[in-house]
């Protein structure tokens, strides 16, 4: 059984407590296997607590030199007690020159001290008792996320000026790089929003008319990484040349912004409208289209497709292989068996089988005689190209996309030659 004999108002910053007779300081650091928060306890003396109840700055520097020792715990391990207590005179009943010279040899959570008012410059000039002197108990955690990630930045030889800043704040990446980019004009200084706006309408104006395709063969809402590369490269390139004095963090959250933009738009327009080849209204089209077709994946999975259904051919093969195409899942075949012909994607190889029946098969007589024709896809988009160009034409309509090559070792080398580029 345990009675709080001190807190302050933030629930975070360690309470005292009796505990069968005994002072302790308690705190709660870090989590166990389960992520539950844990809670570690060390003996004090009535000489610590009477700093600690007067002296903000002493409590907040001792909770930064404890966190550590928290860390090293980890999530089962025992708090070495001897090692906190060793903390307790040096930091709440020492001279301030002494207390910094401590912070010099110890480690210590620099971001909880900044979270809560420290003063940065006198920190990073090793004035840990100056610095908090306008410590308060309430904490800012966005204050020691930025300082944070201004350090990130200083490793890298990175140093932002105004524009730089208020560019990766409007696209909320300041603090995180990683963060999926949006607009947030609100999180801009007003002085500095017409620039930021000037920057953007230069990445807008350099995209205009290129777009990010999906790539089923990832996912029903998987992108095609060489439309995003392409986008990325064609933005970097405008805005270095209108905005020189931009750093790469500046230029680099605004083709990202532009990518994710022109990404969620694919991902969120309806299958048909994005698969519909240019002037063919129903994905089919001419003399030879096709009314019936079978897919199947190298699992043995089938599908078979109607003329005259909701969705076009096109639409109903690419959202097959989204939701079929896996690691060990990247043959897909759209078959005609009517004519007796088909095509086989290998997504692994970025190529192409063309099938077509020279001689069908007699009941009691010969088997069927198929002439298979191998050809080299570039990309997601080439595989689109040829799948609306079978629907529309069947394998007649293919010869564009080649060569094809019926020689194995003929193919073999090709591509090859091609993966050596």
């Amino acid at each position: 059984m345990s009675d709080i004999v001190f807190t302050r108002r933030s629930g975070w910053i360690p309470n005292v407590i009796r505990e069968a007779g005994e002072l302790k300081l308690m705190l709660g650091a870090g989590a166990d296997a389960n992520h539950e928060p844990r809670t570690f306890t060390f003996p004090i003396e009535e000489a610590h607590l009477a700093v600690i109840r007067e002296d903000l700055a002493r409590h907040l520097l001792l909770w930064s030199a404890v966190l550590p020792l928290c860390d090293a715990a980890g999530t089962r391990g025992r708090l070495d007690e001897n090692a906190a207590v060793a903390l307790l005179d040096p930091i709440l009943l020492s001279a301030p020159a002494d207390v910094d010279a401590l912070f010099q040899r110890i480690q210590w959570a620099r971001g909880q001290l900044i979270a809560h008012g420290a003063d940065i410059k006198l920190l990073e000039r090793g004035q840990v008792c100056a610095a908090m002197g306008a410590a308060t108990e309430t904490s800012n955690g966005k204050r020691a996320q930025e300082y944070h990630a201004n350090r990130r930045r200083a490793e890298r030889g990175t140093v932002l000026g105004p524009l730089d800043a208020a560019m990766l704040r409007y696209t909320g990446q300041y603090l995180h790089g990683a963060t999926v980019p949006k607009r947030m004009p609100d999180a801009v200084d007003p002085a500095l929003l017409p620039e930021v706006m000037r920057v953007i309408a230069t990445a807008e104006q350099a995209c205009t008319g290129m777009r990010i395709s999906r790539d089923p063969r990832r996912g029903k809402r998987a992108t095609d990484k060489r439309d995003w590369e392409r986008m990325a490269a064609t933005v970097d390139a405008a805005v270095r040349r209108a905005h020189p004095e931009l750093v790469d963090d500046a230029v680099r959250t605004v083709s990202f912004l532009m990518c994710s933009e022109a990404a969620d738009h694919s991902r969120n327009t309806p299958v048909e409208d994005d698969e519909e080849p240019a002037g063919d209204s129903d994905g089919l089209g001419g003399s030879a289209r096709k009314t019936i077709l079978s897919f199947t994946d190298d699992k043995g999975v089938e599908k078979k497709w109607l003329l005259g259904g909701p969705r076009s051919a096109t639409a109903e093969f690419w959202d097959f292989v989204g939701d079929r195409s896996t690691a060990d899942n990247e043959v897909f075949t759209i078959e005609d068996e009517e004519m007796g012909e088909g095509i086989q994607l290998h997504f692994y190889a970025d190529s192409a089988a063309r099938v077509t029946t020279v001689h069908k098969g007699e009941r009691g007589g010969a088997d069927p005689e198929y002439r298979v024709e191998y050809g080299l896809v570039d990309g997601i988009s080439g595989y689109r190209n040829l799948v609306s160009a079978f629907v529309r034409g069947g394998c007649a309509s293919l010869d564009q996309h080649g060569p094809w090559m019926s020689d194995n070792a003929e193919f073999e080398r090709a591509r090859r030659k091609r993966d050596a580029k």
